[in-house]
């Protein structure tokens, strides 16, 4: 990789053809963004925002659904569950299935199903029927995600534009997840927890009527096919890992169950990479899984990722179980990080343009892990409110620099038949880490006798995580 202003293209050789395009439409792209960019950027963005929240809106109202619906205590998690295995087991299959087929198609279908499972979800009497709707949410999350993503990283060349569209995707897509926690206490406290779902589907309405006028269909123009064994080994490992893990952190090393599901993660997954080497077609080539752009750039990105998310519900779990805030004053508590991960995903491409992405990820993360760090300081008492507002503001400003500079080096010098795959890459390394970080964390704080020693040991344990992750980005991720 060679840096340029304002981003990262990828090193080619001369008989490169495709590289040379891209470099090439990188020098000669326009600084500003057309009017039809700007439309087309508001709604990508508008549509991955949406499903950013839908992850977090239910979390702070999980007791209220339980109530509402029967659920018991040990069964509420499976709210969160049920939507994450689908978004996180099938989001590298949908990608490549967008390359093939078409991301717009699959951004439609992504948000036709999601507007079905939340009108499933909103409309609920029982715990399956609720339960039906978040599997339905979490598969519409894993089709039109990569989707999404790959038409913005097609629609902007390589250099200033994409980057700074990045950064904008970056800075919404995490600030989802906190406007999550937000929109979900409010419209629980003021109207009802079937709001956190009815709400998606006035606005996927409109973002299946605009789409088709603004957005034009984006595919690759190779002839290849689609590879069936690849695609069910790698789904169905993601699927065993991500339940194997979730079910792990709930009920600790004795879960039968989760220990086989690991077993079968590891089986399939290897069985992933020897169908890949030999197919004719892969899924996901190795070549490019091995690139160090690729690799290192989705390391970097899962650390972020697992560590801000579980982080927060840190937090959540301080501020309610430990202060007695209401939902509601945990999510406005918790809008104050919103407030700094969107204020790194605004400044985050002037400093990769300045920087480069290796510095500004290693450096993001550095940023973090000294925020999160500080909230060690946090006691029994109310007076510690200005230490969490403020390190946490901090802290999601560097988290969302690093994804930014994730993004940008993940999908860097990889041509447009390929974005699909890179980005759902992407996506699925985003969807994992937010699906694993929250039962990690959750289980080192339960290990200790109170709240709040169990949430000093988690922070530590984050912030050790972090600032490792930065020092593996720092000096794996090397300029070629």
């Amino acid at each position: 990789m060679v840096r340029k202003a304002g981003g990262w293209v990828g090193s080619h050789t001369a008989g490169d053809r495709s590289g040379m395009t891209t470099l090439t439409a990188d020098i000669a792209s326009p600084e500003r963004m057309s009017s039809r960019h700007k439309l087309t950027l508001t709604l990508l963005l508008g549509a991955q925002f949406m499903l950013a929240i839908d992850f977090s809106i239910l979390n702070v109202a999980l007791p209220v659904v339980g109530d509402g619906l029967g659920f018991g205590l040990d069964r509420l998690q499976w709210i969160a569950t049920a939507f994450a295995l689908p978004a996180a087991g099938f989001t590298l299959l949908f990608g490549r299935v967008a390359d093939l087929f078409g991301r717009r198609r699959m951004l439609l279908a992504g948000m036709a199903l999601l507007a079905v499972g939340s009108l499933a979800g909103g409309l609920a009497t029982s715990p399956a029927m609720l339960l039906t709707g978040r599997v339905l949410q979490g598969l519409a999350t894993a089709i039109a995600t990569p989707a999404a993503l790959s038409l913005l990283t097609t629609s902007f060349p390589e250099g200033p534009l994409r980057t700074r569209a990045l950064g904008l995707s970056g800075a919404l897509m995490s600030a989802g997840f906190t406007v999550g926690a937000i929109l979900g206490g409010v419209l629980t406290d003021l109207l009802s927890w079937r709001w956190a779902f009815l709400v998606n589907v006035p606005v996927a309405a409109v973002i299946l009527t605009v789409t088709p006028a603004l957005v034009a269909e984006s595919r690759s123009r190779d002839a290849a096919r689609l590879d069936v064994p690849g695609a069910v080994t790698v789904t169905g490992g993601l699927l065993a890992l991500v339940y194997g893990i979730t079910a792990l952190g709930a009920h600790g090393g004795d879960d039968f169950l989760a220990l086989a599901a690991l077993a079968a993660a590891a089986v399939l997954l290897v069985a992933f990479v020897l169908i890949e080497r030999r197919s004719p077609a892969p899924l996901a080539p190795l070549g490019v899984l091995t690139r160090r752009t690729v690799a290192w750039g989705n390391a970097g990105g899962f650390i972020a990722f697992a560590t801000e998310t579980s982080l927060v519900f840190l937090m959540t779990l301080y501020l309610q179980q430990v202060l007695g805030f209401s939902p509601l004053a945990t999510g406005l508590a918790l809008g104050v990080l919103g407030a700094g991960t969107f204020a790194g995903g605004v400044a985050a491409p002037r400093l990769i343009g300045r920087f480069g992405g290796r510095a500004a990820l290693a450096g993001g993360l550095v940023l973090q892990a000294a925020a999160t760090a500080a909230l060690l300081g946090l006691g029994s008492g109310r007076g510690g409110l200005g230490l969490l507002l403020t390190a946490t503001a901090i802290g999601g400003f560097g988290n969302l620099v690093a994804i930014v500079a994730f993004m940008g080096t993940a999908t860097a010098g990889l041509p447009d038949g390929e974005q699909g795959l890179a980005t759902g890459l992407a996506t699925m390394t985003q969807q994992v880490a937010i699906t694993l970080g929250i039962p990690v964390m959750s289980a080192v704080a339960t290990a200790h006798a109170t709240v709040l020693g169990g949430v000093h040991a988690a922070t530590l344990a984050n912030a050790a995580i972090t600032l490792a992750g930065a020092g593996l980005v720092a000096g794996f991720l090397r300029r070629s």
